[in-house]
């Protein structure tokens, strides 16, 4: 597997480009390879792979696990585009409460490492998009929850968004007493 993996802002999470080949069949990505991760000191167990489909201006996070089912995720878009966004959680980090923004679709294959201790949220630029998620453990409804996604001073592209009442109750991120450490 031919990558490229770039720093991002926030320590410990990083935007990898795989090469994609193509032909006149049209083109082939590998998302994942073990060895190549485990060279670069990444995560290689994953436990459940799934995907969301969601419409233009629906905001989905800011989510994430608490321990002890924290969980690394890695996330890409396969259909139409998103404003993805990564917060950091942990404390002692330099980038605690601090967030960055990517922009993934189906014509660039970007692929966001996310470590344990960031919360996950993004919002559908087009029609349609279609998010997948590969995470290092199985999803924990007793530790499931989420940052208030107007609460960590994120530009969304909309104040009224199509959001889940679940997602609207979140704590916002001053009232949260973070269990995550920077390491």
């Amino acid at each position: 597997m031919k990558v490229d993996i770039y720093n991002t802002l926030i320590p410990g999470c990083f935007r990898l480009v795989p090469k994609v080949f193509e032909d006149e069949r049209g083109s082939f990505t590998k998302i994942f390879h073990r060895e190549v991760f485990e060279q670069h000191g990444l995560n290689t167990h994953y436990t459940e792979e799934y995907f969301s489909r969601s419409k233009q201006n629906v905001i989905r996070g800011m989510h994430f696990q608490l321990p002890p089912e924290e969980c690394v995720k890695i996330v890409y878009c396969i259909n139409g585009e998103v404003l993805d966004v990564i917060l950091d959680l942990r404390i002692d980090s330099p980038t605690y409460g601090k967030h960055e923004i990517f922009h993934l679709n189906d014509q660039v294959t970007n692929i966001l490492y996310i470590p344990i201790g960031l919360a996950h949220g993004f919002y559908t630029k087009s029609k349609t998009a279609t998010l997948m998620y590969k995470v290092s453990k199985s999803y924990c409804p007793a530790c499931d929850t989420g940052i208030y996604w107007d609460s960590a001073g994120i530009s969304w592209p909309t104040k009224t968004p199509i959001i889940s009442s679940r997602d609207n109750e979140f704590i916002h991120l001053d009232n949260f007493q973070s269990p995550f450490i920077y390491k």
